[in-house]
């Protein structure tokens, strides 16, 4: 070993473990999602539902999963994004793109908003005021049905075409492409964030915030940042929902899509960003067959995949297939 420290140190560092580059993941993720819209032209619909519910869930797991902030709001902030992206299309101007940025705007604002008087609370107490955001933020669009349509929902809007040359056909090709594009790039930030010190240091104040408060991190800044950068994300997940489907409803607001966020984020696992993209992918395929199969009791069926994921956790599970595939093929041989 060599005496010089410094030598030491640069040692330490070659040898040390390096993370995987952060265009890697959202790389594959688009590359997939191309490969799905070339062989699937039928159900550009479902992909389009799948890509937003991906972003959503993915700006969740940026709150519970690495933040640790457990909530039944979020809802709230995708809501307030589509809203705004619905209200810009009908009365301002149709161009999607200035949609999209003033759905992430509104996002960031009413999270860091609500974040500046959340973040005072930890545990129960922080969820139960979750809720109690999402209701007013609903109760607000009930009240000003002039503006969002309330029971109604808000609709009469056409999205002009996107750059001034794709338009949103009946078919869904631009509006699978236009979702599949923002979940990539939101994809791609998330992971920047998350691989950085910054990212780190959440992780840090996740574990353990008394220690981290003790090491001299700001960490009600910390959180109200994340909190915020998942509000743009959920954002910019309902100008997505918005400006595809070309229609709000207030069920975009609703307690039952922030408990399905959460269910989505258990069965993908949670903290791990990927694990957002599975889980959604996963539950909103669970619906869509289960539902075609019978839609008075499909949730039977997400009700069971959730209690084997919770029973059986993916490590285990993984293990038990490593270790009978193996086995199969040897039996196949013989």
């Amino acid at each position: 070993m060599s005496l010089d420290p410094a030598a030491n140190r640069l040692g330490d560092v070659a040898s040390a473990p390096r993370c995987a580059p952060a265009w890697r993941a959202p790389l594959v993720l688009l590359v997939a999602g191309l490969v799905a819209w070339w062989l699937l032209p039928d159900q550009l619909g479902l992909l389009t539902r799948i890509a937003i519910m991906m972003l959503l869930v993915l700006s969740l797991d940026l709150v519970v999963g690495v933040a640790g902030l457990p909530t039944l709001g979020h809802a709230a902030l995708f809501g307030v994004g589509a809203y705004t992206a619905g209200i810009l299309a009908l009365r301002v101007t149709a161009d999607p793109l200035v949609g999209m940025v003033a759905a992430i705007g509104t996002g960031a604002v009413t999270a860091l908003a609500s974040g500046a008087f959340l973040l005072r609370y930890q545990g129960f107490s922080f969820l139960m005021l979750t809720v109690a955001v999402g209701q007013i933020v609903l109760q607000l669009a009930h009240t000003f049905r002039g503006i969002t349509g309330g029971d109604d929902g808000l609709s009469g809007f056409t999205m002009a075409p996107l750059l001034g040359r794709f338009e949103f056909d009946l078919f869904g090709r631009t509006g699978a492409l236009y979702a599949l594009i923002v979940l990539v790039i939101g994809y791609y930030v998330a992971r920047r964030v998350v691989d950085s010190p910054f990212g780190l240091a959440v992780r840090g104040i996740h574990e353990n915030r008394a220690r981290m408060a003790a090491l001299g991190t700001p960490v009600i800044a910390r959180l109200l940042a994340v909190y915020t950068l998942a509000g743009a994300l959920a954002g910019a997940a309902g100008a997505l929902s918005a400006q595809t489907n070309a229609i709000v409803g207030l069920d975009s607001l609703s307690f039952a899509l922030s408990a399905e966020l959460l269910v989505m984020l258990v069965l993908g696992g949670a903290g791990r960003l990927h694990g957002a993209l599975v889980g959604a992918l996963v539950f909103t395929l669970l619906h869509h067959t289960a539902s075609s199969i019978n839609p008075y009791h499909w949730l039977f069926v997400v009700g069971g995949a959730l209690m084997a994921v919770v029973l059986l956790p993916p490590g285990k599970a993984w293990a038990w297939l490593r270790g009978r595939v193996p086995a199969l093929a040897a039996r196949g041989r013989s």
